[in-house]
């Protein structure tokens, strides 16, 4: 059965369940972020379903990838968010595990939609850091004493 309708995606349906859940979380942030980290993760968390839905009314298959690859972008700000969330304290640990498992399924299954609709794709995400020619390099150990 060949899918036609942006509703019928799997990886819609559980996008718009992640955007239910930022929602959720969100809603227990103090009163003076609502219009600043609050409406960031909601903005992205509501950018990854509607950018699926965008490219699938698209009329090609590289338009389609484009806007999926625009909700992976999303999916990343988002988990981003999450991490900074918790380490403003805003958000508890055991809160954001489950948005980030949900947000972690969503980014392999935009990254499963994306081969299947771009098959040139590189089997690689995204180069990590070992790739690049001199080898990683982390400026986690050059942080001034003060924060160590």
């Amino acid at each position: 059965m060949t899918i036609t309708h942006f509703r019928d995606l799997d990886v819609w349906q559980v996008g718009m369940e992640l955007v239910r859940h930022v929602y959720g979380l969100t809603a227990r942030f103090p009163r003076e972020e609502r219009y600043g980290l609050a409406a960031q993760m909601q903005r992205a968390a509501v950018s990854i379903p509607s950018n699926i839905a965008e490219g699938n009314a698209r009329h090609s298959r590289r338009e389609y990838a484009r806007f999926v690859s625009i909700a992976s972008g999303s999916i990343a700000e988002l988990q981003t968010q999450l991490l900074l969330a918790r380490d403003l304290n805003l958000l508890k640990e055991e809160a954001i595990g489950p948005a980030l498992e949900l947000a972690e399924r969503v980014s392999q299954m935009l990254y499963r939609l994306q081969r299947s609709l771009d098959p040139d794709m590189s089997g690689s995400r995204v180069p990590g850091p070992g790739s690049r020619p001199n080898g990683p390099r982390s400026r986690i150990s050059e942080e001034p004493e003060e924060y160590l």
